[in-house]
């Protein structure tokens, strides 16, 4: 390894213990070497996709064009031609990863794909669509995005329980982060009952930061007092600080202790929608006041080029933080605001965008089948 490589900010934030990974992957990229520079140049260990991302790669350039005329060409209707698009990107970005993998025994080297968002309130949709993107992407490293919602707690522990590594998706609140860890556990438990190796399995709980602070600052903003505006852009941050909090509780519980012991993986938390939403604050702020051993940030380019410019790592963050991130949700509730409401909410837009985005995806798709097919006709 360079000098470089071992002194750049990335370089530090993964020597404290903290997986980068890339929220973004397009054909485009897959086709240059960008991921592996990545990698190389930017500590880059894994990669998450969602709805938004593909939506955004296929409206953009022409590395899609060949694979649709084929689909046109074969009579494929829209969403089957979706679902053999993206898990091609997805099976692809595993091969590039596979050494990571390899290196680091299945924690990183990790490409996640997501069901699709319309099925967040069908626990049977999820579940069977789960198996289904992880035998076609057929790749180890591959990790399927369940959303955290009531209904996705169900297909979480199913999938788990069929020795499938899962990404779960779109946490918002502690509480739902225990119910995530419950959901994980009670699925070693049953993998565990049918004699799959736990070794195998791998889970990360994404927890979204920047989101908690659009909304909550939004309404200190309404309130306008000195007391409110004095604890803007802190709620992200303190509530992925109780996160973490939350996380190593639970993994020295009994229960966790048994299954570990047999071999189980802890359930990592990963810190997600890390890119600042308010251009006043630092642009590297859900980074560096997020670091700590054996989490993963997986950050917008933007976001990870930004922290390997200018990124001031300072070892462990959060070590020491929990009483002082109790003191800011406590006295945003003070103000009035109430937590519940505001976690409940983002987890109903969280699926809405989610859900838009993959309407644009299928009507970019079908544009360009479309097209196709009046090209073969023409």
């Amino acid at each position: 390894m360079t000098d470089t490589q071992t002194t750049t900010p990335t370089a530090q934030l993964s020597a404290v213990g903290v997986s980068i990974w890339l929220d973004d992957l397009s054909r485009e990229r897959l086709r240059t070497d960008n991921l592996q520079k990545l990698i190389a140049e930017k500590n880059v260990v894994g990669v998450t996709t969602n709805p938004s991302i593909f939506a955004s790669a296929l409206a953009k350039g022409e590395a899609y064009d060949e694979q649709v005329r084929e689909l046109a060409a074969k009579g494929y209707n829209v969403t089957d031609a979706v679902f053999e698009i993206t898990t091609a990107d997805v099976a692809q970005g595993c091969d590039i990863f596979k050494p990571v993998y390899d290196a680091t025994n299945g924690f990183d080297g990790r490409v996640s794909i997501e069901v699709e968002p319309g099925f967040a309130n069908d626990a049977e949709k999820t579940i069977k669509q789960a198996k289904e993107l992880f035998d076609k992407v057929n790749k180890e490293n591959v990790l399927i995005k369940i959303p955290a919602t009531i209904e996705g707690l169900e297909a979480i522990t199913a999938t788990i329980a069929a020795g499938i590594s899962v990404n779960v998706t779109l946490i918002f609140s502690l509480e739902r982060y225990r119910d995530v860890i419950n959901a994980y556990l009670a699925g070693l438990e049953k993998a565990q009952e049918a004699g799959i190796d736990l070794s195998g399995i791998h889970s990360v709980a994404s927890f979204f930061v920047s989101r908690v602070d659009t909304e909550i600052d939004k309404r200190l903003v309404a309130i306008g007092t000195d007391e409110a505006l004095a604890l803007k852009s802190k709620a992200g941050v303190a509530n992925a600080q109780l996160a973490y909090e939350v996380y190593e509780q639970a993994f020295t519980t009994e229960r966790a202790k048994v299954l570990l012991a047999a071999g189980a993986n802890k359930q990592r938390p990963l810190w997600a929608s890390t890119g600042v939403k308010d251009p006043s604050l630092p642009d590297t702020l859900y980074v560096t006041e997020l670091a700590a051993p054996e989490v993963v940030n997986t950050m917008p380019e933007k976001t990870l080029d930004a922290t390997f410019d200018h990124g001031v790592i300072t070892g462990n963050t959060i070590a020491g933080s929990y009483a002082a991130a109790n003191k800011v949700l406590d006295a945003v509730a003070a103000q009035g605001i109430s937590y519940a409401e505001v976690t409940e909410l983002l987890e109903k837009e969280g699926v809405s965008k989610f859900i838009v985005s993959w309407d644009e995806l299928l009507e970019t798709v079908q544009t360009a089948l479309d097209a196709a097919k009046a090209g073969d006709n023409a």
